[in-house]
């Protein structure tokens, strides 16, 4: 298992000491982007870490919030994209139809890059139909770290938010996981 975090603008320093990956918040609906994206980013790669970026996916426009995502995300060989699909501040979510829409169309703007889903473990188990997640299901889950409750296959795996939202991946090695990105 690989160590990872995923970081928004929330976190305006992280350590990067032990870490195989680092995934950044990119933007948000069709309008918010990460202010402190790039900074995180430039943190990310000079540890030599795999990097990802997510979008905080909210209901309708699910084109245009693709082209946004991957107009702002970035467009490096091996980063891998994914789609975050949880309750918004509104308390409402993006339909499974769109999630998955949303994931298609991001692989279609960015056919070179893997993208995934990252939801939690209420969402994969009552809320989706159709098991979709691209190329990989990033879930949340609280519990022991590489062992999410869930009958599915993963690459991540997020077991706490304390005191910032950690990860483990399953691959054998960093080089692993890079391959994987690469594609």
């Amino acid at each position: 298992m690989l160590h990872g975090i995923d970081v928004s603008s929330y976190q305006s320093d992280f350590d990067t000491k032990g870490l195989s990956f680092v995934f950044v918040k990119a933007t948000e609906g069709r309008s918010y982007v990460n202010p402190r994206m790039s900074a995180q980013v430039a943190k990310a790669r000079e540890a030599e870490c795999v990097v990802g970026f997510y979008h905080f996916l909210w209901p309708g426009n699910i084109k245009a919030q693709a082209e946004y995502f991957v107009s702002k995300a970035g467009e490096k060989r091996g980063d891998v994209l994914a789609a975050d699909w949880e309750r918004n501040s509104e308390g409402t979510y993006p339909s499974n139809a769109q999630k998955d829409e949303f994931i298609r169309e991001v692989k279609r703007l960015r056919p070179s890059h893997r993208v995934m889903l990252y939801c939690n473990r209420d969402f994969w188990l009552n809320v989706d139909t159709t098991s979709y997640a691209g190329d990989g299901l990033w879930i949340a889950d609280y519990v022991s770290a590489g062992k999410p409750r869930i009958q599915a296959k993963w690459r991540i795996h997020q077991y706490t938010d304390t005191p910032l939202d950690k990860n483990v991946a399953d691959f054998e090695s960093k080089d692993a996981m890079r391959d994987w990105a690469q594609g």
